[in-house]
């Protein structure tokens, strides 16, 4: 039974290409469906968190990130009464258009791009959803419901002011209603986002070593869960004592949001989705001393973890990797694989052809983008 502020998937305002309803699967559960079996989710494998690709096995990618996610938005939207379809939808697709290398590829191809329209990794998904997956007979892109095109796009917030030219291009077709918040379900998926990654980059940064457990030990939210640990498993194995640590610290994020959430729903008794659209804040959020907690994680995994000299010294060539790459297709765009030769051919200005540059560089993998800059630039 689903809340009646959640998404029901009969009143969904449907696909911009009409289909027949499945026979077994709800809208969001096919939307969901497309999104797994698309290419750009297939890549995220092969695509970092923090740490290049080949640096690791343990270390998360976007794909095993992109998994956690939709686990957490499971949990939460479960609890509350919300469409847990279209939350894990809305969360397995939220990273499809990061670029490889991380935020660090995203940062170098953002700059290459300033001349034609920028570039920005969400606005990137909803070019590979509309646009880039190109599999099936009737239509461009997956053909993914309003809902789950909203959620996409929004599931920060409002957007506003001067739009990504993807977004612009997708909001242009279809009105997506940037002005407003999402529904819960998508507001779900971003908290869980945070979640996961608060999560997991303390997981990630224990294990290369930038820093140890006794540091953890300085800070809120992990100091009492090590300590607890501590009390209830004295000289506990460490890696025993880490992952007992790091799992308490996770459930006291989503016990701490879904707590939030029910207060704030309560409080509201929201009617409806667009009631939850309308309230000129987001439902779905941690707690005030929760989050400041958060933050000052946060800061510390910045320093330690974001901006460690290692990290630094990849970040450098794998900018070096991307800045050289992309004025590389520019300027010879027949180097560009065949499928993308139609695209290039009928470009009409170079804006249009940076685009196409653009889609193909951040289609990358990690190690594809290593591979061709060995190949092609030596």
């Amino acid at each position: 039974m689903l809340a009646p502020f959640a998404c029901q998937p009969g009143e969904s305002r449907g696909r911009q290409k009409p289909e027949s309803m499945s026979t077994f699967r709800s809208p969001f559960q096919r939307d969901r469906d497309r999104i797994i079996h698309s290419s750009a989710f297939r890549r995220l494998k092969h695509k970092t968190q923090v740490f290049v690709e080949h640096e690791g096995d343990y270390y998360r990618t976007r794909l095993t990130h992109s998994i956690e996610v939709a686990q957490v938005a499971r949990t939460i939207s479960g609890v509350l009464g919300l469409n847990t379809d279209l939350a894990e939808c809305i969360a397995l697709a939220h990273d499809l258009g990061h670029t490889p290398f991380g935020h660090t590829g995203e940062d170098a191809l953002a700059r290459l791009m300033e001349p034609y329209g920028g570039f920005d990794h969400n606005a990137q998904a909803m070019r590979i959803v509309t646009r880039l997956e190109r599999h099936y007979a009737e239509f461009d892109g997956l053909n993914l419901t309003w809902e789950s095109l909203e959620g996409i796009a929004k599931h920060n917030g409002p957007v506003e002011g001067p739009l990504p030219y993807a977004l612009a291009e997708a909001n242009a077709q279809w009105d997506l209603e940037l002005h407003t918040y999402a529904s819960a379900e998508a507001q779900v998926a971003a908290i869980a986002d945070d979640v996961a990654y608060s999560h997991h980059d303390l997981h990630d940064g224990l294990r290369s070593g930038l820093f140890t457990e006794e540091d953890l030990m300085e800070l809120p939210v992990t100091a009492p869960a090590f300590e607890e640990v501590d009390a209830l498993y004295p000289g506990l194995e460490p890696m025993r004592r880490r992952h007992e640590a790091l799992r308490r610290v996770f459930g006291r994020m989503v016990e701490d949001v879904i707590a939030v959430a029910q207060g704030r729903l309560e409080a509201a008794q929201p009617k409806s989705v667009e009631e939850i659209r309308q309230m000129g804040a987001t439902v779905i959020r941690f707690s005030k001393p929760l989050y400041q907690e958060l933050k000052v994680i946060r800061s510390f995994l910045f320093h330690r973890m974001y901006r460690a000299p290692s990290v630094m010294k990849e970040r450098a060539k794998v900018t070096a990797v991307v800045n050289e790459l992309f004025p590389l297709f520019m300027a010879r765009p027949e180097l560009l694989p065949q499928e993308w030769r139609r695209d290039v051919e009928a470009a009409a200005d170079e804006t249009t052809l940076a685009r196409i540059v653009a889609d193909y560089v951040a289609g990358m993998t990690d190690r594809f983008a290593l591979q061709e800059h060995a190949r092609l630039c030596g």
